[in-house]
């Protein structure tokens, strides 16, 4: 038979087995997953099977047995499954570990599907690598070519991503970018980043015995790999790249990525004194401190004649999770807040890197989370690229204990994200990867994936022995030849560069480490006392006006109750949102909710961005908030707030993920890149912060003592005991005043809409001073509705926020108040309204504490001075004694106290739960408190007769 392809694959297929291939491309039309997957390849390129005239002729056609006419097309259904393969599991084949080779398979070979050489050759180039039609020869060697692709010094796992990427990604890759050759100067800089890299963490080593560092040895491709990331974004126009990564290997990228002076680095060593420069203008606001391998920095680099500036972020030793902060930092650096409505996002602007480690990127649920909200609208960075640190070991656990998968990356193919391995011995092909991940991200706008695969040249930390533990692989490690070794001796045989090159590199290069280390302060600084690190912690906030007048008030009051003419509002809702109007017309009382969203709107006013997250925040947990509304009939979204006509910044508000720690990581580091910007995250029940204390215990909490970062973002934190048991109950009040010193935020309770109006307002005019601090509000649940909390319209006109707040009506004759009651929040209001008769109770005075810390002790010893015969100071609260404020608060007051006085507790006993799981027993439980409030003591009710 003459075999005639004339540019189509169908030609030697006749009667019945064209029949069959006519059949299997009907059932391809029905629903491609029906047929295989190499005759679906073949059916998207070729279309439906036809008879070609002049193809072959009857005579010939009946000199060509069915079973030859079989043959040939098994041979091509194999030949194409072999090509696919390659492509789906060259992984598994790949040259991508250092320390060893891929175990042997003939899962590639012909005869594993019953091919020959001649069969291969006789199947066109274009069926099998369309890209390379034309370059190679035959079928055999396409399929060779393929193999050499797929089983190089990189691994990639595409097939489960979006089918318009994988091709996309699959042309780049069958066309030879990950195999361009390097000119001589990248070449050189390439060697010279290396020998960087390598010769700092040695001059460290010899110079600084036994000082941690966290050596970056065995993965030093790693700083050329962001390096040239930082060059890709400066090319193409790119603002900012943000970096995450944990301890190993930071001080290396401080150095060699931030440019980072080697004095400044070396001096942290030597205990000795640095001039302050643009390293350490964090520095000087912080007090505490941190260890130099937990250092971020921000760098403003000059590349080829284009700007570009690489912020390294700040990161404690709980692994992970700065990577969700880089990702508010990200969003923050694209975003456009100046004009009213939905901050205007820009992804080309900025750029997240995350360096992950390989037993930390399964290990940690932050990382899950981050993934999973990298494509929603309210948390997109337009791509992001993750780069694994893979060092195969977490400390002494090596990675058949650390994961139940075989790649450290594979649960991003979950996300549908592309995954690339690569050895990092091999540089110039991760820098080739580097790249082909830039452009996919900045096609794409999707996040991307290079596990960089090395090795720990040392222990864990410099002062730790791995033979003791891991004694094979430490074998392997110390006969293995070093990465920049490796690449020098790649050069000199390829003679890209000569010895007398390399020796000039490597001369250099060790001179600049002697030169910087003469240059530094050999004597030790001298150390300051913590007393003295602390002095200037404490300074009182300064007075900001809070007030709005009138006139203004209703203008936005008006406007936040408007909506287009033909935008349906459930009626229902429309109902209660129209009582607003009513309040300002009829001197009514304004709500906690109404409160909030006439603060926004004066915040917007003046100028100030506000962004409000949370896992239901559009509509707010108790259906209180209703800042988005939907038409009833479409469904179409419509916030007052972006129409408001004296908005001058964005108004952002976004219903959130269900996650607690990666959503509380983003927003803190949103509000650290837009410190002008109110950024609220709200809680949908406060206990639900349990899943974010990494967040607040790391950062939130002691960012600015341990690093001068500055913050000041809020978390409302539902809390409350109203008798639906020991969940939600309690925002855990207890947890936020252990942690609070030196000024570091401030904790609320608060019980009126006003005072929740004048705090954010405060909150917000403080954005942009060194004294700004997170805010920490213990919100309201029932109070939302709750008459006796909601204010009257002079309250927001000429008030102010106050630390504590004397109940009204009690305490008007203080010479007769031998009992003084301390509360706060929710409680506060449930006493209030009790004091049905406060003629009964001249004997008594009841004081909010509004803000509990930074503790209002100046207010609350003023106050106490009126009072010349106390008797009794009791602490009133709802949670159990081991729990909310009493233990915080009980030496504080006492302080304050004569001698002959000591501040007794009112509330629940020490519990191991929050709160009591049976309504009933609540509300005795609840009385109880109450009582103990008003009645007296038999001996003093004697004493009063």
């Amino acid at each position: 038979m003459q075999e005639t392809y004339k540019g189509n694959p169908w030609s030697d297929f006749h009667g019945p087995n064209l029949g069959y291939l006519l059949e299997q491309y009907d059932l391809y039309l029905e629903d491609m997953s029906l047929v295989d997957e190499s005759l679906r390849a073949m059916f998207a390129k070729w279309g439906a099977p036809e008879l070609q005239d002049g193809n072959y002729t009857e005579q010939s056609q009946q000199n060509v047995s069915p079973s030859y006419i079989l043959n040939k097309m098994k041979a091509l259904v194999n030949v194409l499954k072999l090509a696919e393969n390659i492509r789906a599991m060259g992984h598994l084949k790949a040259d991508i570990y250092p320390l060893e080779k891929q175990e042997a398979t003939d899962m590639f070979s012909l005869s594993t599907y019953g091919l020959t050489e001649n069969d291969v050759r006789e199947i066109p180039v274009e069926m099998i690598c369309p890209e390379m039609s034309g370059k190679l020869s035959d079928g055999l060697e396409a399929i060779q070519y393929l193999k050499q692709v797929y089983t190089g010094f990189v691994g990639v796992e595409i097939q489960h991503i979006d089918p318009e990427e994988r091709k996309w990604l699959q042309s780049k890759i069958e066309t030879g970018f990950l195999n361009k050759e390097l000119v001589e100067a990248q070449k050189t800089a390439l060697l010279t980043n290396l020998y960087e890299a390598e010769g700092f963490e040695q001059f460290l080593q010899k110079t600084y015995v036994g000082q941690k560092r966290f050596s970056v040895e065995g993965l030093e491709t790693l700083v050329p790999a962001i390096n040239e990331i930082v060059a890709l974004g400066a090319e193409d126009g790119m603002q900012d790249v943000m970096i995450s990564m944990a301890h190993r290997g930071r001080l290396n990228v401080l150095a060699h990525v931030l440019e980072k002076p080697y004095e400044a680095i070396f001096s942290q060593f030597q205990h000795s004194k640095w001039e302050p420069n643009e390293f350490d203008r964090n520095r000087t606001l912080s007090t505490t401190g941190d260890v130099k391998y937990h250092a971020g920095d921000v760098k403003k680099r000059r590349i080829n004649d284009k700007d570009i500036k690489v912020t390294l972020a700040y990161n404690p030793s709980h692994l992970e999770v700065a990577g969700t902060v880089v990702e508010g930092y990200t969003r923050a650096a694209q975003e456009d807040r100046s004009e009213k409505g939905y901050p205007k996002q820009d992804v080309t602007k900025a750029l997240a890197v995350l360096v992950h480690g390989d037993a930390a990127f399964p290990g940690q649920g932050v990382v899950a989370e981050t993934l999973n909200y990298s494509s929603t609208a309210a948390y997109q960075t337009g791509g992001t690229i993750h780069i694994i640190a893979n060092n195969r070991i977490g400390f002494t656990t090596e990675s058949e204990d650390s994961r139940s998968t075989r790649y450290s990356s594979d649960m991003a193919k979950g996300f549908h994200i592309p995954i690339f391995h690569v050895n990092a011995d091999a540089p110039e092909a991760t820098l080739s990867l580097i790249r082909l991940a830039f452009e996919y991200r900045q096609t794409f706008n999707k996040d991307i994936l290079i596990d960089l695969i090395g090795y720990r040249r040392l222990g864990h930390n410099e002062m730790d022995e791995p033979m003791a533990t891991n004694p094979v692989t430490y074998q392997i490690v110390r006969k293995h030849p070093t990465i920049t070794g490796i690449y020098k001796q790649q050069l000199l045989n390829e003679k890209s560069l000569t010895e007398e090159q390399i020796a000039a590199i490597e001369t250099n290069t060790f001179g600049k480490f002697a030169k910087a280390y003469e240059n530094i302060d050999k004597n030790q600084e001298e150390i300051k006392s913590l007393e003295d690190m602390l002095a200037f912690a404490n300074k009182d906030v300064a007075k900001v006006d809070t007030t709005v007048d009138k006139a203004s008030l209703t203008k936005i009051n008006q406007e936040i109750l408007e909506w287009p003419e033909n935008f349906n509002v459930f009626g229902k809702l429309k109902r209660i949102l129209e009582r607003r109007l009513d309040v300002f017309k009829n001197k009514g009382k304004v709500d906690w909710a109404h409160a909030e969203a006439l603060a926004f709107a004066t915040i917007l006013q003046d100028g100030s961005p506000i962004r409000l997250t949370g896992q239901d925040s559009e509509r707010g947990t108790f259906s209180h908030r209703n800042l988005v509304l939907s038409d009833e009939k479409t469904g179409e979204k419509y916030c007052p707030m972006h129409t408001l006509s004296t908005s001058n910044a964005s108004f952002a508000i976004h219903n959130s993920v269900l996650s607690e720690a990666a959503i509380l990581g983003f927003e803190y580091g949103y509000n650290v890149i837009s410190p002008e910007t109110l950024v609220l995250w709200e809680a949908q029940f406060g206990d639900f912060a349990n899943g974010a204390q990494i967040i607040l215990d790391q950062f939130i909490s002691p960012g600015k003592a341990k690093w001068g970062q500055t913050s000041g973002v809020v978390m409302l934190l539902p809390h409350g005991y109203e008798g639906q048991g020991p969940e939600h109950s309690s925002a855990r009040l207890e947890r936020f005043l252990q942690l609070a010193a030196e000024n570091n935020w401030s904790v609320a309770n608060l019980s009126s809409s006003a005072q929740y109006f004048h705090i954010l307002r405060r909150q917000a005019a403080m954005l942009l001073s060194d004294e700004v601090k997170p805010l920490v509000l213990m919100a309201p649940k029932s109070l939302l509705r709750h008459a006796s909390a909601a204010s009257y319209l002079e309250e927001f006109t000429n008030g102010e926020f106050q630390p504590i707040i004397e109940q009204p009506g009690l305490g008007k004759e203080p010479e007769q108040v031998e009992r003084i009651v301390f509360t706060s929040g929710r409680l506060a209001v449930e006493l209030s309204d009790h004091l049905t008769d406060v003629e009964q109770f001249k004997w008594l005075d009841i004081i909010r504490i509004e803000e509990i810390y930074p503790f209002p002790e100046q207010e609350i010893k003023n106050l106490l001075k009126k009072y010349k015969n106390l008797k009794e100071i009791i602490w009133t609260q709802e949670e159990p004694k081991n729990m909310g404020a009493w233990t915080y608060i009980a030496t504080r007051l006492q302080q304050l106290l004569p001698n002959d006085i000591q501040v007794s507790y009112n509330g629940r006993p020490e519990m191991a739960s929050p709160s009591e799981g049976d309504p009933v027993v609540h509300k005795k439980e609840q009385q109880r408190i109450i009582n103990n409030v008003f009645t007296l003591a038999k001996e003093k009710v004697s004493s009063m007769n």
